[in-house]
């Protein structure tokens, strides 16, 4: 394979894979919002304690959830961004769709 074609080809497997853990990312984030909400619920009416603690125990796993994700995300936005610098001085790949992607993606990441 050329080094066009494996620059292609890791372009759209690092894409693929920063939107994945974007995506996974504000899930948990979102996940943390609804179970504060809950827990908020639980409190306000005087719910059983087990309901409150589970509460507070899926909170937290879910927080060490999103610190995880945003490492991993950061790690692969890294490797992106080196991947289409590195695209961009190979005259083949200059409007390429997947470089195209990759900066797209790049661009809704840093958001």
């Amino acid at each position: 394979m050329s080094d066009a074609a494996t620059l292609r080809k890791q372009l759209k497997i690092k894409t693929g894979s920063a939107k994945r853990l974007y995506k996974e990312h504000r899930m948990y984030e979102k996940e943390v919002e609804q179970l504060k909400v809950k827990l908020d619920k639980f409190v306000a009416d005087n719910a059983e304690e087990w309901d409150v603690k589970n509460t507070r125990r899926m909170i937290e796993e879910s927080s060490k959830m999103i610190t995880d994700s945003a490492t991993r995300l950061g790690a692969v936005m890294q490797e992106l961004r080196d991947l289409v610098l590195a695209a961009e001085h190979i005259p083949e790949l200059e409007e390429d769709e997947e470089l195209v992607k990759a900066r797209e993606t790049m661009e809704e990441v840093s958001v």
